[in-house]
């Protein structure tokens, strides 16, 4: 128990990608309107040290959420040099598996079914596109009343009994799947391109047919390569924004 407790902390993200993802949410949920927090209050607050809170407060700069001058302090910008629309910043795998928090989503089993086909290299690396199990449903950000996203997951097909044991109550499959089968994640591949939405789609995210979509397809491979999960997400096109980060070599 100790044991397995040492290792679900292992896998929590930095603590500065913690603060980073808790101010996204109250920036984009209109919390901060009036006033944003000094640095010594966001030190007290979260209890973490100043250089934490400028390495969280520089992510959100990064993404257009804030802007920082010296001398007249934090401030947001404002919904029109953002629109509404969810910010999912990429630079790590840890920030990529944060996408879930601040939102919420209860999915369906759909139970056993044969993989989409996708224009996506990496499912060549399955064996068989049949008798994966598969889970559909609806993602919301908390507070909103348009849908972000309609997404499918599909779990390799000798995770079936970890899949059975799902509580689809709690929306993360992912960090189930970590719990109960002792999954690892190795590497994630995304692939995202922009299509008209089909019917189905459309109906999920309350859109006309044909509406442009983004569509992000990952696959999570073990640190061995095998593919393990496939998730297949469809956003509406003003309403996600991928925010990456590079970091100049030196």
């Amino acid at each position: 128990m100790g044991e397995q407790a040492t290792l679900a902390k292992d896998r929590e993200p930095p603590r500065y990608m913690q603060v980073a993802g808790e101010l996204r949410r109250k920036v984009l949920s209109g919390a901060f309107a009036s006033n944003f927090p000094t640095e010594a209050e966001l030190c007290s607050h979260y209890g973490v040290s100043r250089f934490t809170v400028r390495e969280a407060l520089r992510r959100l700069q990064n993404e257009g959420l804030i802007a920082r001058r010296r001398g007249s302090g934090t401030t947001v910008q404002p919904p029109a040099a953002r629109g509404k629309a969810l910010h999912q910043p990429i630079s790590n795998v840890g920030e990529l598996l944060q996408y879930a928090t601040g939102t919420r989503i209860r999915f369906e089993a759909r139970g056993k079914v044969t993989l989409p086909g996708l224009p996506v290299s990496h499912l060549s690396e399955s064996k068989s596109k049949k008798g994966w199990i598969g889970f559909s449903g609806v993602r919301w950000l908390d507070g909103d009343t348009q849908p972000l996203a309609s997404t499918d997951v599909f779990f390799a097909p000798q995770l079936e009994a970890a899949a059975e044991a799902f509580d689809l109550d709690r929306g993360t499959l992912f960090t189930q799947l970590e719990d109960l089968a002792g999954i690892t994640v190795g590497k994630v591949t995304q692939d995202i391109q922009a299509i008209p939405a089909s019917t189905e789609v459309a109906r999920a995210l309350m859109l006309r047919r044909g509406a442009p979509v983004l569509r992000v397809v990952r696959c999570y491979h073990e640190p061995d390569g095998t593919l393990f999960e496939i998730s297949v997400s469809h956003h509406p096109g003003d309403r996600f924004v991928y925010s990456m980060h590079i970091d100049a070599e030196v």
